[in-house]
């Protein structure tokens, strides 16, 4: 008789996977089950005295953490600013709390803040209230930063939700996938890796705000940033348990070709790397030809393209059609890719 493992937390409950998806409904879920909670939104969606809110939360553990293209304060706030936007909610307020090593250079901390401050600034937003603590030396690595948010919608702002998806929905991405992921894993120098990629790191709630102000109510069904786990593990969040699926077309997938040579090289699937400044947008095909013009004529959208389609016959799949014409299941990711990505 096989004896049964003790249960313990893994680096791949940290993944954004499957096993992180498996840890919330197992542990998580039970505890704090509420309406609320229950949808599983990058954000909750509260009603306070008929105020309309989007609430979150994140907690970032990034190494290094000053890497190309910025840093774990950018990383942070941006983060946030990310998740409260692709709801369609205006972002507002954030807070800060700081986990702070004995010993850590106070010169790198306000450089940190330093970029927060520009971080928030340019999405229009305050940080407005913190916390700090030190802890002893080799106790953590450095610094962790903690940012919540809150933002508004406006009173006409029809929510969106994976139950507004419908079979001929297209799936829009707006740049290429992997940069954040791929820029990480280089400065760390695990691998003999040279390369001047940066990670796309950004607050998006401008580029957001463009297509969900234009577009009438309701055409957007549904938007995630597909940060841990990657654009296959965000895809699979949309259709798990769902009459539907998804297809998506390897050729039109934007990439750039550092990420795709390094994933060759190392063996990862640039599906499942992290993204900092991306957002997935499902949306009705009536729009999803304006929803691109869009994004294109933004700065952080000028690699903007349809990447899939939803199907009814695929039935809660993601599936993909290969450059050679086949086609693969693309499943949620369940190993342990990097850790301490974001």
């Amino acid at each position: 008789m096989q004896r049964e493992q003790n249960p313990v937390i893994t680096l791949a409950h940290g993944n954004g996977g499957k096993l992180t998806h498996d840890l919330i409904s197992s542990v998580f879920l039970p505890c704090f089950n509420n309406p609320v909670l229950s949808e599983l939104s990058d954000s909750a969606l509260l009603n306070v005295h008929g105020q309309k809110l989007a609430f979150s939360t994140d907690s970032y553990v990034v190494k290094p953490l000053f890497f190309p293209g910025g840093n774990i304060g950018t990383l942070a706030v941006a983060g946030t600013v990310n998740d409260l936007s692709v709801t369609g909610a205006r972002p507002q307020f954030l807070s800060a709390s700081f986990i702070i090593e004995d010993g850590f250079p106070i010169n790198s901390l306000k450089k940190i803040a330093e970029s927060m401050a520009h971080t928030a600034e340019s999405a229009g937003i305050s940080i407005v209230t913190g916390d700090t603590k030190v802890v002893e030396n080799g106790k953590i690595d450095g610094l962790f930063i903690t940012t919540s948010g809150i933002g508004y919608f406006p009173d006409t702002f029809q929510p969106f939700s994976p139950d507004l998806i419908q079979p001929g929905d297209d799936v829009i991405i707006n740049g290429t996938i992997g940069d954040h992921g791929i820029a990480i894993l280089a400065a760390r120098k695990d691998f003999p890796i040279s390369t001047h990629l940066e990670s796309d790191c950004a607050p998006l709630y401008h580029l957001i705000d463009r297509i969900v102000t234009s577009v009438p109510p309701g055409s957007i069904r549904l938007m995630r940033d597909p940060t841990r786990g990657g654009l296959g593990t965000t895809l699979n969040e949309f259709v798990q348990g769902k009459p539907f699926g998804i297809l998506i077309q390897e050729e039109v997938i934007p990439i750039k070709n550092e990420v795709q040579v390094i994933c060759e090289m190392t063996g990862y699937d640039p599906l499942y790397i992290a993204n900092e400044g991306k957002v997935i947008i499902v949306a009705s095909p009536e729009v999803s030809t304006t929803i691109v013009s869009l994004l294109k004529n933004h700065p952080l959208g000028k690699n903007t393209g349809i990447i899939g389609k939803v199907m009814d016959r695929l039935k809660g799949k993601v599936v993909m059609k290969t450059k050679i014409g086949g086609e693969r299941i693309v499943d949620m990711l369940a190993g342990d890719m990097f850790p301490r990505i974001c």
